[in-house]
């Protein structure tokens, strides 16, 4: 086959094609426009760069659509030329990733686009969001926003700073009712939400939470609650060395509980070991810390219902 027809076939077929034939569904709630999730039994796949590319959460594995096939189906470069061929002209049922709009101007910079979106304030949209939809209380909704970790974003989403060492926010990952993404342009390091003096370092997969882990937790003292922004970039990974550096730190992988949480977990206690600082796993009892902390809420409700429904009913007074 000419080199001019193994690049036809490398941008005629997408990896969504492959992964569809192979028996992968989308996982909407953990997908992004950018970062789409598919699933098979225990089998993750992100494909990326607008269905070029991939990479497997839970190894080292990546590549182009014929690497895909090769890894998918342990087949040769060539067995994996066919498999692609065969797939011309085949339709994905991938959804449709709508980017919400943005009132900033394009040209602005990531600090300057943050400077520019109102903080949440109490029965805003965004605040409406994190209170009735995702269960978090007030109290930490509140600290958040006066930490100014917190911007309202388009249709009552949330945006949730990522910074560096220094402070400068870098990126912001994107959450709503009908959005999840993270900043155009912008680079993930960590969400930090607690205590700058802190010696434990909780990280987590999400902003939203590690925010729930600190309600859960009713917001422990020297505890900085952490967030990879569900990604592994160069900048986190440095930005957690630095943390398991400092004299006493505690890190503890607060990822969620399933198949790539246990990977990241894997990656944090090496960065532990290396650092020689302490380290524990902290599951939550469900897939991630904002379901948990959804149930613990609905639990709450559903006793303070039957606790009502024990209490005998008050009598009138008899008329005298």
């Amino acid at each position: 086959m000419e080199k001019s027809d193994v690049e036809e076939l490398r941008s005629g077929v997408q990896c969504a094609a492959v992964l569809e034939r192979a028996g992968f569904a989308v996982d909407p709630k953990e997908s992004t426009r950018r970062a789409i999730k598919y699933r098979r039994g225990g089998d993750i796949i992100i494909v990326i760069h607008d269905g070029k590319g991939w990479f497997d959460p839970l190894s080292d594995a990546k590549g182009d659509v014929f690497r895909l096939v090769e890894h998918l189906e342990g087949v040769p470069f060539v067995e994996a030329l066919a498999q692609v061929a065969d797939l011309i002209g085949f339709v994905s049922s991938e959804p449709v990733w709508t980017k919400l709009p943005d009132s900033t101007r394009p040209d602005l910079s990531i600090p300057e686009r943050w400077q520019a979106r109102r903080k949440p304030w109490r029965g805003s949209m965004t605040w409406r969001y994190l209170r009735n939809e995702r269960r978090l209380p007030e109290t930490v909704i509140g600290a958040a926003i006066r930490q100014d970790r917190l911007r309202e974003g388009p249709r009552g989403s949330m945006w949730a700073a990522h910074t560096d060492e220094t402070g400068a926010v870098t990126g912001w990952e994107e959450r709503g009712p009908e959005w999840r993404g993270f900043a155009t342009g912008g680079g993930k390091v960590l969400f930090r939400f607690g205590r700058d003096d802190a010696a434990r370092f909780c990280v987590t997969e999400a902003a939203i939470d590690a925010m729930s882990l600190a309600a859960i937790e009713e917001v422990q003292p020297h505890s900085l609650y952490l967030s990879t922004g569900g990604g592994w970039a160069p900048a986190t990974v440095a930005a957690i060395r630095r943390l398991a550096a400092q004299k006493g730190a505690l890190l503890v992988a607060a990822t969620d509980n399933n198949d790539q949480g246990e990977v990241y977990a894997g990656r944090l206690e090496q960065i532990a070991v290396e650092a020689g600082c302490g380290f524990e796993r902290l599951r939550p009892a469900a897939d991630d810390w904002n379901e948990y902390l959804r149930a613990m809420k609905e639990s709450e409700k559903e006793k303070r219902r039957e606790e009502q429904g024990r209490l005998p009913h008050a009598r009138r007074p008899r008329q005298g």
